[in-house]
């Protein structure tokens, strides 16, 4: 028996996502008492990346590095991954949830006409059948479920599994190129805007803000927080808030957004409509701001404050401030 892990890059990098996806088939490899193997596939530049995948864990990795791999091709990736399972026959294939993942990975279980589990945050060996836990109905329960066959795929809830080193010296296994000439889908040119702060899908601390802000010039408010806080620090916002024009959509927190789950988040003027909650209440510590007592985020919040949040919002920077220039 083995596992296979999809490692995520872009741009020829590996993406925190790859280091927790890879954590996580170490934890369930070492219950098994089997080998742990990474795909990677990118540019000729991700070679030197296989070493970072080794020190997460990863036995083995199967590479490739070729331009065919500089862009993301769903079918040229589903290709890649389905050779990798040829390669070594895993019972376990695990993804990341993010927006690569969660295309790529119901395409290789329809390919391999095996079950999938998605936005897992648990997964378990249990009677010698993998069992996975995952929410449901928009975060308000958890579920339990379990494959009847194999291989199991899996895709893996952002931050339920903390990335944590356990080196180990992978061999390297090239895998075939593809015959790209058979893509319905060729990638010219890709752009992305410049951004100064990480994206709120792997920010370590995110500062985000709702209809309480009450118009796009009030968000200097939650920069000022974000630049006291530090460069990790991302800013996000509520649906109503990208709705309204406010903030691009890359910033979405909740159900039809971005699910996060960072070790610190300040929900601020953000009353906790159901569909947030779904993608932001796996938070380590939840810190909010809130006028109405009665809000639903109170419930989910770790630290809650009853106020307006220009008035508490300020207090709060220039507290951090202080705090931050006393270290």
């Amino acid at each position: 028996m083995s596992i296979l892990v999809f490692a995520e890059q872009r741009g020829g990098a590996l993406r925190q996502a790859a280091s927790e996806t890879v954590t996580a088939g170490r934890v369930l490899a070492d219950t098994m008492g089997v080998e742990l193997t990474a795909v990677l596939v990118g540019p000729p530049s991700i070679t030197g990346e296989s070493e970072k995948l080794g020190r997460h864990g990863a036995d083995k990795v199967l590479l490739g590095s070729d331009e065919v791999y500089g862009e993301y091709l769903p079918g040229v990736y589903a290709d890649a991954v389905v050779a990798a399972v040829t390669t070594i026959d895993p019972k376990v294939i695990l993804f990341p949830a993010s927006a690569l993942g969660k295309d790529l990975a119901p395409r290789v279980a329809a390919r391999l006409k095996a079950g999938l589990a998605s936005d897992v945050t648990e997964i378990r060996f249990e009677d010698g059948r993998i069992v996975a836990v995952r929410p449901a109905y928009g975060g308000k329960v958890y579920i339990t479920v379990a494959f009847k066959g194999e291989p199991a795929v899996l895709s893996v809830r952002p931050r339920a599994y903390m990335a944590e080193e356990a080196p180990r010296d992978a061999e390297v296994q090239e895998l075939a190129t593809p015959n790209s000439s058979q893509a319905l889908s060729k990638v010219h040119m890709a752009e992305g805007a410049a951004k100064e702060r990480p994206d709120v899908a792997e920010a370590e601390i995110i500062v985000a803000g709702g209809r309480g802000l009450q118009e796009a010039e009030k968000w200097s408010l939650l920069e000022d927080l974000a630049d006291a806080l530090g460069p990790g620090t991302a800013l996000g916002a509520s649906r109503a808030v990208v709705d309204a024009g406010w903030r691009p959509h890359d910033e979405q927190v909740g159900q039809t957004g971005k699910v996060v789950a960072p070790p610190l988040y300040f929900a601020l003027g953000i009353s906790g409509a159901i569909q947030h909650l779904a993608g932001m209440r796996t938070a380590k510590c939840i810190v909010a701001v809130n006028k109405d007592p009665e809000a639903p985020i109170f419930k989910v919040a770790d630290y809650g404050i009853v106020g307006d949040v220009f008035e508490v919002v300020p207090r709060m920077t220039e507290e951090i401030r202080k705090l931050r220039s006393e270290d």
